[in-house]
């Protein structure tokens, strides 16, 4: 287990971190002024004992204000395991740093177990990326290269809180979702509830707490009917296409006053069911990995159920697939499959045929006050 042994009783360092003190003469008046011991060398000690052997255990977290000591604990608990970092390929996407061993199906999963779910970002270079998005491959490279236990340090320190929080939750989900162990270092007790850690230790009381799961905080997701042009917004981030339809109306779901999440509503003309179409529903990577596009997805579906008529969606995306599959929400009208050439599908080109695509009707509750608040019509 990457040369940490977690059986055999308690994880244990004891530290001494000793600093040469040049006592120059603006040192020695500090010395004086503040009844400081003069000494030759400035010297800290930890003396530190993780009980990790007596549970199992998925997420750990080392919390802590700059200063008390982080970084030194992990880097000698977890040795090889700790990560601050890679190099990556300047001028290559990022698909292209992960290990040569690994399919692109691999690769492309891990991405999207942590919550980078957009594939036109796979291919770029991680220079080029937000820093939520770095945030989130970096994590994915990290579990893709050690295959058990992976120490993170500065985790969620470079994004803003909402992006942290909701990056947590996501990574969360990974590491439990494929058997692995993380371990957190970071600076920010935000992230507790979100990540759901199953220990937590303090360096500055040298304090360890075993936790119980717990279900991590609700997110409020405002919806508001908008005009075409917001697509732009989100446009970069769609998997297959940045096009939208003129005639699509147009929604937009908000975290926190930020536009988190779009979609875009076709009518269905057919001769024997006509009713609506699911045209782009698509999240921004800083808020991918926690439901947000599949809530979005089949809130807007039962508001146009509401109108009598039947939703229905075709997805490529292989998380939308599975997560469709499997809910009472969504009944598969097409067996995942791929599509023949020149299918007569619009918008249909070469690359279509490669896609393994479902279709499903959304079979759930209707929302009739939530659709007449949004502007959508009364039942047809």
């Amino acid at each position: 287990m990457q040369g940490v042994d977690f059986l055999n009783g308690p994880l244990r360092a004891a530290i001494v971190k000793r600093i040469p003190v040049n006592r120059t003469p603006r040192v020695q008046q500090v010395e004086g002024l503040f009844d400081l011991a003069a000494a030759p060398d400035s010297v800290v000690r930890w003396d530190v004992s993780l009980p990790l052997h007596e549970r199992p255990w998925a997420i750990g977290a080392i919390i802590g204000a700059s200063g008390t000591g982080k970084t030194t604990i992990a880097r000698s608990l977890f040795g090889e395991s700790l990560v601050s970092g890679f190099d990556w390929p300047e001028n290559k996407s990022v698909l292209d740093a992960f290990p040569a061993g690994m399919s692109i199906v691999e690769i492309t999963m891990l991405l999207s177990s942590v919550g980078f779910s957009s594939p036109p970002s796979w291919l770029r270079p991680f220079h080029v990326l937000s820093t939520g998005e770095q945030f989130r491959v970096t994590i994915a490279r990290a579990l893709a290269e050690q295959h058990d236990l992976v120490a993170i340090d500065e985790f969620t320190s470079v994004v803003d809180r909402t992006v942290a929080q909701i990056g947590s939750a996501a990574v969360a989900h990974a590491v439990r979702a494929t058997h692995r162990r993380l371990v957190a270092i970071s600076c920010h007790f935000d992230i507790i509830n979100w990540l759901q850690p199953d220990w937590l230790y303090e360096p500055a009381t040298n304090l360890f707490t075993w936790r119980g799961l717990q279900r991590r905080p609700s997110i409020a997701l405002e919806i508001r009917a908008v005009h075409r042009s917001a697509w732009n917004l989100f446009r970069q981030y769609h998997y297959l296409s940045a096009d939208l339809h003129r005639s699509a109306a147009c929604f937009v779901g908000f975290v926190n006053g930020e536009p988190a999440v779009f979609s875009g509503v076709l009518s269905f003309p057919h001769s024997v069911r006509p009713g609506w179409r699911e045209h782009r529903t698509v999240c921004r990577p800083d808020f991918q990995g926690v439901g947000i596009g599949n809530a979005m997805s089949e809130f807007i579906a039962g508001c146009y159920r509401a109108r009598g008529r039947p939703y229905f969606s075709t997805t490529s995306h292989p998380a939308m697939i599975r997560h469709r599959a499997k809910s009472r929400l969504w009944a598969m009208r097409g067996s995942p499959r791929r599509n023949p050439p020149h299918s007569g599908i619009i918008g249909w080109n070469a690359s279509s045929s490669h896609r393994l695509t479902a279709g499903f009707e959304y079979v759930g509750p209707r929302h009739t006050e939530e659709a007449q608040l949004l502007g959508i019509c009364r039942p047809c």
